[in-house]
């Protein structure tokens, strides 16, 4: 909250930032009702490559969708490290990461970035990029 030059407080928007990093740490804590609630219903949720991951994953049912698949494929082990959370002071958010996964006896560690765009407090977009897309793909598909 902040004070306006005449003294009446005014609610301050959180930024595009916190809005993602807090969606991070509730995914990291298991709490996925506080993930849901820092993304727009409509939002568009979209995975590149061609394992069964991959595809668009549209409104909140549509991310658990994806929430459930990871989780089978990767035999709830699925996690995340992040580096870094780019901010453009706008609206758009670059996370630098990097995933970790076990799936049929093999591990997997991938860089990745994560792209949001955020309007009005919520996250209406994200889309992941794999530095080895190829070694994902084989990973959940084999």
């Amino acid at each position: 909250m902040t004070i306006s030059p005449t003294g009446t407080p005014q609610k301050t928007q959180e930024s595009a930032a916190a809005v993602v990093a807090g969606a991070y740490e509730a995914f990291a804590a298991g709490d996925v009702p506080a993930v849901l609630a820092a993304l727009a219903e409509d939002i568009s949720w979209h995975v590149g490559g061609r394992s069964p991951l991959a595809g668009d994953y549209i409104g909140h049912d549509g991310v658990l969708d994806f929430f459930g698949l990871l989780g089978e494929l990767s035999n709830g082990t699925f996690r995340l490290k992040l580096h870094g959370v780019l901010d453009d002071g706008a609206e758009d958010v670059a996370v630098l990461n990097t995933e970790y996964a076990e799936r049929n006896g093999r591990s997997g560690v991938f860089e990745a970035v994560h792209v949001w765009r955020v309007q009005d407090g919520l996250a209406t977009r994200f889309e992941a990029f794999k530095a080895d897309q190829y070694a994902v793909d084989a990973f959940y598909s084999s």
